[in-house]
């Protein structure tokens, strides 16, 4: 009994992982398809064929991320509404580092 419930999962199992590559190769061959398409397309019509492009701008990533540090200081502060502000500590005293 064991040994046909570990045969079964078997087959299920390459039977999933065959319908998952089957769907990639589908995919695959529509991008494929409508590549071709549009190459087609642009030689017929004469315009130059444009790339797919997916520009990243990497200073609008630091960007997002300085103005979203900005926006977050006011809530967390608002959530702890016991918390003084950093300018207010004066008990603090400078130790030299140990060797």
């Amino acid at each position: 009994m064991e040994f046909l419930f570990k045969l079964i999962l078997r087959l299920v199992l390459l039977a999933a992982g065959l319908v998952f590559a089957l769907c990639l190769l589908v995919a695959a061959g529509a991008l494929l398809a409508w590549w071709g398409v549009r190459m087609g397309w642009a030689r017929l019509t004469g315009r130059p064929l444009t790339p797919f492009i997916f520009r990243v701008d990497p200073r609008a990533g630091f960007g997002r991320v300085y103005r979203g540090a900005g926006r977050a200081a006011p809530q967390e502060e608002a959530a702890r509404p016991g918390r003084r502000p950093i300018g207010d500590i004066t008990d603090v005293v400078p130790k030299e580092p140990q060797a």
